[in-house]
C-alpha cells in the first residue's frame, strides 16, 4: 500500500521554518555526523602526480615558506559543480518526493499526495550523476574529455582512452608521452593535428568584413585554447589552471576589459569588444512578397470579374422570363446572395504573402556565448506543450504516446520546455500508457538526438516508406535502430496490453475484498447471531498498480468516480531536468551507447481536472483553461502551444520556427502563431477534400497579410499574456478603409499614449480595475497564478539587442535555472484546476479559452485580434506538425457538421464581427464575417441544385432565351473565374486536382452538413436547445493490408439525404427533358441545352459523393435509397399537383410513343 500525506494549501508552505534567515537568529547546530566541509591542499609534481599536504606538513612549511591569502572565483560550469548545501539538498529531496507521488484534490476535499513506487529509467531526468561518459578516465580527473570544433571526443591513443587537455599536456610533457591507458606512445603529440587544426579558437566567431585588419588579432584575443602548448616546459601554469573553464566556456576571458585599462592590471571596469558591437543586426524573420506578375493580374482579375458580376445581376433583374417568373425568381435570389458571398470570400485574399525564418541568427542571438551571457546557456523563453484527450476509447492512448514522444524529443531547450496532458477523462488506461511513455523515452529521445532521426514519432519513423538509412553516417546506427525497433515493438505490446491488465488487477482486488467482507461478515453473525445473513455489495473499483483505488474515472462508473464527476489528478511524470547538459554514466547499464548525448527529459506532467454534477465543465475549452492555471504554477512558460492528441511534432525544429516570429522585432505583438495542419492516412485521390489545402495554403496565406490567420484549434503557439486577455502593448485604431496594401493610406502623425506603451493593459476594464489587487476577480483568488503574470509577460519579450526593438528584455535573463518543484506548488495547482474555481471569474468570458461555442478555436482568435493582436502563419519547409483526418464519408460530414455549427453560433451571438471593434482591420472583419455566414450559403445552394431538374421538368428556363448577352456574361464569369483559380494554384503551390476536391466537395458539404448546421443554431438560438457533438475517432495505423478500410465503409446518416435526392431529380430530370425534347413536334434545344448543362455542373461535383455510396462492392444501405426514391416521387408528384401539364403540350408529343 502507498502511503498518503496531507498537504494544506496555502501560500505558507513555501516560507522557510521560523527563525531560519532571519535577522538575529541563529543557524541550528549540525548533528555530529556531518563533518564541516574539509580543503585538501596539494600541488602537482612534474611528473603530473598529485600530492595532497597534511596539516602537520603545512605547519612545517610555515616557518619557511611565507603564504599570502587569496580568492579565486572560478564559474559554475559542467566541470566545475560546486558543493551542495543543505538548502539545496533537501530542495532536491523534496523535488523528488513531489516527482514520485500522485497529488489528488477538489471541491470539499483535501489535497493528498499518494507516494507511488516509481523506478526511474537510465539517466532520467537526474541531476546530477558519477563520471559521464565524456569525461577524462584519468584516475582523480572529471573534466571534460578533449573536443573538437564540432563538439566530438579527440581520441589521441588507438585503445580510446579518453582524456582532457590538462592530463594531455602533462601526459606529453612529464610522462614521456605515454597514454596513461595502454603506456604505448602517442603517434600525435600536436594538440592542432590532433584536432584536425579546427580548435585553433574556442568559439567559431563571424569574420568582420573582408580586408579589414586585426581578424586574426581578434581570434587571439578571444581564445586561450592557443595557450596549451605555450608552457611546455618549467613550472605547472596555476593561472591557466584556475581560469581554463573561463578559456573554455565564452569570448576567452570571463570579463572583457576596457579599452585604456593599465598595463599594471589597474580595474577598468568591464566592457565589450568593438568587433561584436559593429557586428551588423540581423532579422529573425523576412517578409516575402508575392511576385507583382502574379498579384496584379490576379487583383485586376478580381476587379474584372467583379465588375461583370454586376453588370450581369442588373442584366438579370431588368429582362425578366415571364414565362417561368417563379423560376426567375429563385435564380435571382440565389445569384444575388453567391455573389455577396463571393466578394466575402474573395476580399481577404487580396493580399498573400510568405515569410521565412532564419534559424541560424536564431542560435547566434540566444544560444550563443556574448559578453551578457559568457556560458553561452541557452537565452530562449520556456515553452509549455498542452496535449488533450477525452476518451481512451475513441482516442487510442497510443496514439497519444506517440504524439508525447514527439514532443519529448524535440529540438528546443530541454530545461525550456514542459508538456502537460490534459485527460479529461481521468481514466487509467491513459495515465498508466504516459507512465510507459516516459519509460520509453528514456531511450527514444537520447536515441533521436544521437542520430537526428525525423520524424520523432517512432511510430511514424518505423513506417517511413523511404530509406531509414540516407545520410546517417554513424557506424552504430544500425545496431542502435534495431535494438530500438525491438524495444519500441515490446512497449507497443506493453501499451496494447494496459487495458487487460487493469481489468484483470481491478478484478483481482474487488474479490479480495469481497472475500475479506464477508469473513468480517460471518464473524459478526458469530459473534451476535441475530443479524440476518445479506449479500456484500462492494462498489467494483479500478485499482493502480500499487494497490490503491483509482481517483479518476472507474470501469464501471461509481459515485466519485465517473466521468462527470471524480477528484482533480496531477502526477508528474517527468521532474523539471537540471539546467546544465547531462551526459550517460559510464557505470550505468545502458542497452545503447549514448556517450557524448545530452540524455535530459523535459518535464511530462498528467492533469485530470475536477469534474462534479451541476457545474459546466465548458468541453476542451474548459480544459485548456485548466491547463492553462496549473502550467503558470508549475513551469510558467511565457508561451503554449496546443496539439491535439493525434498531431504529433513532424519536424523537431518547429518549436524554434515558431519562437523566431516571436522573438523578432515587433514580436512582442503577436499573440499567436499559426502552423498548417498537415494530415497522414489520406487515400492517394484525397475522395473527401480532407487535406484542405485551399484553406490552409490559400485562405489562410491570405490572412497573414491582414491581421493574421484564424486560430483552428490545433499546431497554434500562443503568447501566455494574450490568453489572459491583455491588450497588446502598441495597439492602434483601423479607421474605416479599404486594403492598406493595395491602397496605401497617409497615415496621421498623433502623439503617443503613454498607456499603449503598457505591457499589461485590458481594454475591456477601466483604468481603476487595473491594479493587482482587483486580479482575483478577473483570475480567480491564486496568489501563485496572480503573480506570475508579470513574470511570464517579461520573459516573453523580444531581445531589446537594437534601437528599434520596443518593449525587450536585456540579453542573458533568461538563463538562470528555474525552481525546483514542492509539494505546496503542486497543491496550488491542484486547487486551481478544481470545479470551482471559475465561478465570479473571467475565465471563458475574457481569459482563456472562450466559452459558448463548438468551435471555440475560432471564437478565441477573433476576440484576440479585436484586441488589437496580430498572428502569424509559419509554413516550414518540412511540415511542422501531422496528424489524422477522418477518411470516411460520414465521420467527413459529421466534422463538417460542427464547423458549421460553431459558425452559426457565431453569427448569432456578440462574437459576429459586425460588432468587432475598431482595432480590428476592415478586411480583417470582412474574412471573420464571412465564417459566420458561410453556412447560410446551404439555403440558397440547395434551392439551386433543384433549379435545372426544375426547368427540365417544366420545359422553362431560368431566362427566355439564351440569347448572345447571357452567353457573353456567362462566359466572362467562368473565364475569370478559371483565371482566377489557376493564379491562387501559382501563388499558393497547391495542385489543380486539390483546388477542384475542394470544390466538389464545398457543393457536398452546402448540400448536406451545412444545411443541418443552419437548422441546429436556429434552434439553439430560438428554442434554447443545446447542441452536442462526439468525439471523432482516431485509427491506429496497424492495418498494413487495407490502410484505407475505413474510406469505403458506408455509415447510415440523415445527412446523405439531401445530396442523394438532388442527385436522383437531376438525373431524372435529364431524362424527362431528352424525352420531351426528342418526340416533340417543334423541339426547343436551347431550353434542353441549358438544363441538361447545369444538372451535369450539380452532378459532377456530387461525384464523389455518389462514388462514396457505392462503398467498395456496393456496400449502400438500402433505407438511404429507400429514403431518397420517397423524396423524390414526393416532390414530382407535388410539381405535378401544383402544374399539371396542358393540352397544348400533350397535343404536341408524337403519337408514335405511349407508356404501356
Amino acid at each position: 500500500m502507498a502511503s498518503k500525506g496531507i498537504l494544506k494549501n496555502s501560500a505558507s508552505s513555501r516560507m522557510p521554518p521560523q527563525g531560519q534567515g532571519a535577522a538575529g537568529g541563529k543557524p541550528p547546530p549540525a548533528p555530529p555526523s556531518a563533518a564541516a566541509p574539509t580543503v585538501v591542499f596539494g600541488r602537482r609534481t612534474d611528473s603530473g602526480r598529485f600530492i595532497s599536504y597534511s596539516r602537520d606538513d603545512l605547519d612545517s612549511e610555515i616557518s619557511s615558506v611565507d603564504f599570502q591569502d587569496y580568492h579565486v572565483h572560478i564559474p559554475m560550469t559542467p566541470d566545475n559543480q560546486p558543493m551542495d548545501d543543505d538548502d539545496v539538498t533537501a530542495a532536491r529531496a523534496e523535488e523528488r518526493y513531489v516527482s514520485g507521488s500522485l497529488f489528488t484534490g477538489g471541491f470539499n476535499s483535501v489535497t493528498r499526495a499518494h507516494a507511488m513506487d516509481k523506478h526511474d529509467g537510465a539517466g532520467a531526468g537526474r541531476r546530477g550523476g558519477g563520471k559521464g561518459a565524456g569525461a577524462c578516465m584519468v584516475e582523480g580527473c572529471d573534466a571534460r574529455a578533449m573536443r573538437d570544433a564540432r563538439g566530438d571526443v579527440v581520441l589521441p591513443c588507438e585503445c580510446d582512452f579518453r582524456i582532457c587537455a590538462d592530463c594531455f599536456a602533462d601526459a606529453v610533457k612529464a610522462g614521456g608521452a605515454a597514454c596513461p591507458g595502454c603506456k604505448e606512445q602517442y603517434k600525435n603529440t600536436e594538440w592542432e593535428d590532433l584536432a584536425g587544426g579546427e580548435v585553433t579558437r574556442a568559439l567559431s566567431l563571424p569574420r568582420g568584413p573582408a580586408g579589414a585588419n586585426g581578424g586574426h588579432k581578434m581570434e587571439r584575443r578571444l581564445s586561450l585554447v592557443k595557450q596549451g602548448n605555450a608552457n611546455q616546459g618549467g613550472e605547472f601554469d596555476h593561472n591557466r589552471w584556475l581560469f581554463e573553464t573561463k578559456g573554455t566556456y565564452g569570448y576567452g576571458n570571463a570579463i572583457w576589459p576596457q579599452d585604456g585599462a593599465d598595463d599594471d592590471g589597474a580595474p577598468a571596469g568591464p566592457g565589450h569588444p568593438k568587433e561584436l558591437l559593429a557586428k551588423p543586426w540581423r532579422p529573425l524573420t523576412r517578409k516575402l512578397r508575392i511576385p507583382a506578375a502574379v498579384i496584379s493580374p490576379y487583383r485586376l482579375l478580381v476587379l474584372i470579374r467583379l465588375v461583370a458580376l454586376a453588370f450581369f445581376l442588373m442584366w438579370r433583374i431588368k429582362h425578366q422570363n415571364d414565362d417561368a417568373i417563379w423560376l426567375w425568381g429563385m435564380s435571382i435570389v440565389c445569384e444575388l446572395w453567391f455573389a455577396f458571398s463571393w466578394v466575402l470570400d474573395q476580399l481577404p485574399k487580396l493580399c498573400p504573402i510568405n515569410r521565412a525564418t532564419d534559424l541560424s541568427v536564431l542560435k547566434e542571438k540566444f544560444e550563443t556565448p556574448t559578453p551578457n551571457n559568457p556560458t553561452g546557456k541557452s537565452d530562449l523563453p520556456g515553452i509549455d506543450i498542452f496535449v488533450s484527450t477525452a476518451d481512451p476509447e475513441k482516442e487510442p492512448v497510443l496514439v497519444t504516446a506517440n504524439t508525447i514522444l514527439s514532443i519529448l524529443a524535440a529540438d528546443y531547450p530541454v530545461e525550456k520546455l514542459a508538456c502537460y496532458l490534459s485527460d479529461d477523462g481521468g481514466a487509467l488506461l491513459t495515465f498508466e500508457a504516459m507512465a510507459e511513455a516516459a519509460s520509453f523515452a528514456n531511450l527514444w529521445v537520447p536515441f533521436c538526438r544521437k542520430h537526428d532521426i525525423e520524424p520523432r514519432n517512432p511510430d511514424s519513423y518505423f513506417n517511413l516508406k523511404r530509406d531509414p538509412f540516407k545520410n546517417k553516417v554513424k557506424p552504430d546506427f544500425v545496431k542502435d535502430r534495431r535494438r530500438i525497433k525491438r524495444e519500441y515493438d515490446e512497449f507497443k505490446v506493453r501499451v496494447n496490453g494496459l487495458p487487460d491488465a487493469i481489468r484483470r488487477r481491478s478484478d483481482a482486488y474487488h474479490a479480495r475484498e469481497e472475500i475479506q467482507a464477508m469473513n468480517l461478515q460471518r464473524e459478526k453473525m458469530k459473534a451476535g447471531g441475530d443479524e440476518p445473513f445479506e449479500p456484500v455489495k462492494i462498489p467494483k473499483a479500478t485499482w493502480m498498480a500499487d494497490g490503491t483505488h483509482w481517483p479518476g474515472t472507474w470501469l464501471q462508473p461509481s459515485q466519485d468516480h465517473a466521468r462527470g464527476d471524480h477528484a482533480g489528478i496531477i502526477q508528474v511524470m517527468l521532474k523539471p531536468p537540471s539546467d546544465m547538459p547531462m551526459y550517460e554514466n559510464i557505470k550505468e547499464k545502458s542497452p545503447l551507447d549514448f556517450a557524448g548525448v545530452d540524455t535530459r527529459l523535459p518535464m511530462l506532467v498528467y492533469v485530470s481536472r475536477e469534474k462534479r454534477p451541476g457545474y459546466d465543465h465548458n468541453k476542451k475549452a474548459g480544459a485548456m483553461n485548466a491547463l492553462v492555471r496549473a502550467s503558470a504554477i508549475m513551469s510558467n512558460g511565457p508561451f503554449i502551444l496546443n496539439l491535439d492528441c493525434d498531431h504529433y511534432v513532424y519536424n523537431s525544429k518547429a518549436l524554434r520556427e515558431g519562437m523566431c516570429f516571436m522573438m523578432d522585432r515587433g514580436g512582442d505583438r503577436l499573440c499567436y502563431v499559426q502552423f498548417p495542419q498537415r494530415f497522414e492516412g489520406i487515400d492517394p485521390s484525397d475522395r473527401y477534400a480532407n487535406h484542405n489545402t485551399v484553406f490552409f495554403d490559400v485562405n489562410m496565406r491570405a490572412l497573414d497579410g491582414l491581421q493574421g490567420p484564424v486560430y483552428v484549434g490545433t499546431g497554434c503557439l500562443f503568447r501566455r499574456i494574450a490568453l489572459y486577455g491583455f491588450d497588446p502593448p502598441r495597439s492602434k485604431d483601423h479607421s474605416p478603409g479599404f486594403c492598406s496594401c493595395c491602397l496605401p493610406r497617409r497615415r496621421k502623425a498623433s502623439a503617443a499614449n503613454p498607456e499603449e506603451t503598457m505591457a499589461l493593459r485590458m481594454g475591456d476594464f477601466d483604468g481603476d480595475s487595473m491594479n493587482l489587487a482587483t486580479f482575483p476577480k478577473k483570475f480567480g483568488n491564486s496568489s501563485f497564478l496572480i503573480d506570475s503574470i508579470p513574470v511570464a509577460e517579461f520573459q516573453g519579450r523580444p531581445l531589446a539587442d537594437h534601437p528599434s526593438v520596443k518593449n525587450g528584455r536585456p540579453p542573458g535573463a533568461l538563463t538562470i535555472p528555474r525552481e525546483m518543484l514542492d509539494a505546496s506548488i503542486v497543491a496550488e495547482a491542484i486547487s486551481v484546476i478544481s470545479c470551482w474555481y471559475e465561478e465570479k471569474t473571467e475565465w471563458g468570458i475574457r481569459v482563456g479559452w472562450i466559452y459558448g461555442s463548438v468551435t471555440e478555436d475560432v471564437v478565441t482568435g477573433y476576440r484576440m485580434h479585436n484586441r488589437g493582436w496580430k498572428s502569424v502563419y509559419c509554413v516550414t519547409q518540412r511540415d511542422a506538425f501531422r496528424g489524422t483526418a477522418p477518411i470516411n464519408l460520414t465521420d467527413r460530414l459529421h466534422q463538417v457538421l460542427r464547423w458549421a455549427t460553431g459558425s452559426v453560433e457565431i453569427f448569432f451571438s456578440r462574437n459576429n464581427a459586425l460588432f468587432a471593434s475598431s482595432k480590428m482591420k476592415v478586411l480583417q472583419r470582412i474574412a471573420y464575417l464571412n465564417v459566420g455566414i458561410y453556412p447560410f450559403t446551404s439555403i440558397f445552394l440547395i434551392v439551386y441544385c433543384f433549379l435545372p431538374a426544375l426547368s427540365l421538368f417544366s420545359g422553362q428556363f431560368i431566362v427566355q432565351t439564351l440569347n448572345v448577352t447571357f452567353l457573353t456574361y456567362l462566359l466572362i464569369i467562368t473565364i475569370t473565374l478559371c483565371l482566377l483559380a489557376m493564379l491562387e494554384i501559382k501563388w499558393s503551390g497547391i495542385a489543380l486536382e486539390e483546388w477542384w476536391r475542394n470544390e466538389q466537395f464545398w457543393l457536398i458539404g452546402g448540400t448536406s452538413a451545412h444545411l443541418a448546421a443552419v437548422l441546429q443554431g436556429l434552434l439553439k438560438v430560438i428554442a434554447g436547445i443545446e447542441i452536442s457533438f462526439t468525439l471523432t475517432s482516431k485509427q491506429v495505423g496497424d492495418d498494413v493490408e487495407d490502410e484505407f478500410a475505413e474510406l469505403y465503409i458506408v455509415k447510415w446518416t440523415s445527412l446523405m439525404i439531401p445530396p442523394l435526392t438532388i442527385i436522383m431529380i437531376n438525373l431524372v430530370a435529364i431524362a424527362v427533358g431528352f424525352s420531351r425534347t426528342i418526340y416533340s413536334t417543334i423541339p426547343q434545344w436551347s431550353k434542353l441545352l441549358g438544363g441538361v448543362f447545369f444538372s451535369f455542373w450539380v452532378l459532377a461535383h456530387l461525384y464523389p459523393f455518389a462514388k462514396g455510396l457505392m462503398g467498395r462492392r456496393g456496400r449502400t444501405p438500402t433505407i438511404v435509397y429507400v429514403w431518397s426514391g420517397l423524396v423524390s416521387i414526393t416532390i414530382s408528384l407535388l410539381w405535378i399537383a401544383i402544374k399539371p401539364p396542358s393540352q397544348a403540350a400533350n397535343s404536341q408529343l408524337g403519337g408514335s410513343f405511349s407508356f404501356p
